[in-house]
C-alpha cells in the first residue's frame, strides 16, 4: 500500500508531538526528512529503538531535534513498515514535518486509516479495532480497562471456541456428503446437540453483558426530579463539583433540563437536572415540567429529591410514585444540615427505592452514601470480566443473531429435522459471528466502524 502520514497527537501545543507514517517506502521517506546522529540509514537503525537526530523540512533545513523509531513489517501496528517521529509539540513544527513527508511522497492518512490497515493486514480483528476507539473515548477507569482487554483479544478468544464447535459439525457434514467413499465419521445427534448447547450457553452469557457494557461505555442517564426548591440543582452542583446550575430561592428557576456528565466512583453519570414538577400556568415552566416527566421515563436512574427539612407534601409523594415506575430509583432527602432525622413513607410503590439517602448539598455529608448506592446498582466491569462486556450495538446485534440461529438449530434437531436444515442455521450463526469479528463483515460495516476514528489512529 502507498505510504500514509499524519499527526497522531492533538492540535493544541503540547510538550511532545508525534508524527507517524506507514506503508511502502516508509523508511526511504524517513531518510529524506530525518538525519540521525549516528549517521546510519533509517532502514539500518535498530528496530523499535529510539534514535536521536534532526527533523528536516523539504529544503533540508532543520525543523527540530528529536527522536525517531522504526517498526519493520510485519511486527508493527499496521503490519507494514512504519515509523514515528517524536519532537516538540508545536503545531507549526508538526505541520512542517508532515509537509516534508508529503513532499517526499507520502499522503495524508484518512481518519482511522492506520487501524484499518492493521485490520486488513490481520493484526487486529474488528472487535480489537473497535476497542481502540473505545479506549480513546473511555470516560472511566473501568471503561478503559474493558477496552484494553478487548484490544488484547478478549472477545475474540471468547468466540473462538464457539466458532470452532460450529465449524466442526458443518465441515464434517460437508466432508461426508462430498467424499462418501472416504472413511469420515458422520456427526451424530448427540455431538451436534452438545456443540449447539455449548454455543448457546456462551452466546447467552455474552449477550447478558450488553446492558452493563452500554452503561460502562455511555454512562448512566440519570434524571434528578423533585418539586421546585427541593435541592435538585444544588445536588447536581455538589456531584459536579462546581456551580453548573443556577441556584436561587425563587421557585421555578430551572425551566429546562440542564445536563452534566460526572464521575461517581467508577460510574459515569449523565446527570439531567430537570425543572421542578408542579402545577403551573406559566407556559414556559409548563413545558419544562413536561420535559422533566419525559426525562424520568427515559432515564436509567431517577433521583427523586425532596426537602428533608420539611414534611413531605402530596406533590413529593406523587413524584416518588412516578419515580417508582422507573428502571431504578433512589429517594434523596436534601438539607440534612437543617434536619438529619427523616422517615421514608411506608407506601405501596410499584418498585421500592434502591436506597433512601439523607444528605446535605451544602456540607457534602451523605454524598458518599449516594455514591455507594449508585455503585451498587451499576457495578463497573470487574477484573473477572476480562474485557468480555459488549459495549457496542453492532456487536450486540451480531451476537443476538448468532444465538437466535443456534436456538433455531437446536429446535430443529429436537424436532427430528434432517441435518441440512440444522446446518443452515449453524452456518447463519457462523456468518453473524464472522461479521462481529470481521471475518465475513461487509465493506459498508467496516467503513462505518472506521468513520468513528480520528486522523492519526
Amino acid at each position: 500500500m502507498d505510504c500514509i502520514a499524519a499527526v497522531s497527537t492533538g492540535a493544541n501545543p503540547t510538550a511532545i508531538g508525534i508524527v507517524r507514517l506507514s506503508g511502502e517506502g516508509a523508511f526511504a521517506l524517513c531518510d529524506r526528512v530525518f538525519r540521525p546522529v549516528n549517521g546510519r540509514p533509517f532502514d539500518a537503525q535498530e528496530p523499535r529503538k529510539m534514535v536521536f537526530g534532526e527533523m528536516l523540512d523539504h529544503e533540508g533545513r532543520v525543523i527540530d531535534r528529536g527522536l525517531a523509531v522504526r517498526f519493520p513489517a510485519p511486527r508493527s501496528y499496521t503490519g507494514e513498515d512504519s515509523a514515528e517521529f517524536h519532537c516538540h509539540g508545536s503545531p507549526v513544527v508538526l505541520r512542517e514535518l508532515l509537509n516534508a513527508l508529503f513532499t517526499a511522497g507520502a499522503r495524508q492518512a484518512a481518519a482511522g486509516e492506520f487501524t484499518r490497515r492493521a485490520f486488513l493486514n490481520g493484526r487486529l480483528d474488528l472487535t480489537e479495532a473497535e476497542a481502540v476507539i473505545d479506549l480513546i473515548d473511555a470516560q472511566t477507569p473501568a471503561a478503559a480497562r474493558n477496552a484494553a482487554a478487548q484490544l488484547d483479544g478478549a472477545l475474540r478468544r471468547l468466540l473462538e471456541p464457539v466458532q470452532e464447535s460450529l465449524l466442526e459439525i458443518t465441515s464434517r457434514f460437508y466432508a461426508v456428503v462430498d467424499y462418501p467413499d472416504e472413511d469420515i465419521e458422520d456427526v451424530g445427534p448427540a455431538e451436534t446437540a452438545l456443540a449447539l448447547k455449548t454455543a448457546d450457553d456462551a452466546l447467552g452469557r455474552l449477550l447478558g453483558t450488553a446492558q452493563r457494557g452500554r452503561i460502562l461505555k455511555n454512562g448512566v442517564r440519570t434524571a434528578i426530579v423533585g418539586r421546585p426548591n427541593a435541592g435538585k440543582s444544588s445536588l447536581l452542583n455538589a456531584l459536579a463539583g462546581y456551580d453548573r446550575a443556577i441556584v436561587t430561592d425563587i421557585p421555578g428557576t430551572t425551566r429546562d433540563t440542564v445536563e452534566e456528565s460526572v464521575l461517581c466512583g467508577d460510574v459515569q453519570l449523565r446527570l439531567i437536572d430537570t425543572a421542578g414538577i408542579r402545577e403551573t400556568a406559566d407556559a414556559v415552566e409548563k413545558l419544562g415540567v413536561e420535559r422533566s416527566r419525559a426525562a424520568m421515563e427515559s432515564a436509567d436512574l431517577v433521583l427523586a429529591v425532596a426537602d428533608g427539612s420539611a414534611e413531605l407534601t402530596a406533590g413529593d409523594l406523587d413524584i416518588m410514585t412516578q419515580a417508582s415506575r422507573s428502571k431504578q430509583w433512589i429517594a434523596v432527602y436534601t438539607k440534612r444540615d437543617l434536619k438529619a432525622d427523616v422517615r421514608f413513607p411506608d407506601s405501596h410503590w410499584e418498585t421500592p427505592p434502591a436506597a433512601v439517602i439523607s444528605l446535605s448539598n451544602l456540607t457534602g455529608e451523605g454524598l458518599d452514601k449516594l455514591e455507594e448506592a449508585i455503585s451498587a446498582l451499576f457495578p463497573a466491569g470487574s477484573h473477572a470480566d476480562g474485557g468480555t462486556l459488549l459495549t457496542d450495538l453492532r456487536q450486540e446485534e451480531a451476537v443476538r443473531r448468532a444465538r437466535e440461529a443456534v436456538c433455531r438449530a437446536r429446535e430443529a434437531l429436537e424436532a427430528g429435522f434432517t441435518p441440512d436444515a440444522i446446518l443452515t442455521d449453524a452456518e447463519e450463526a457462523l456468518e453473524a459471528i464472522g461479521e462481529l469479528t470481521g471475518r465475513t463483515a461487509r465493506e459498508e460495516i467496516v467503513d462505518r466502524i472506521f468513520s468513528r476514528f480520528c486522523v492519526g489512529k
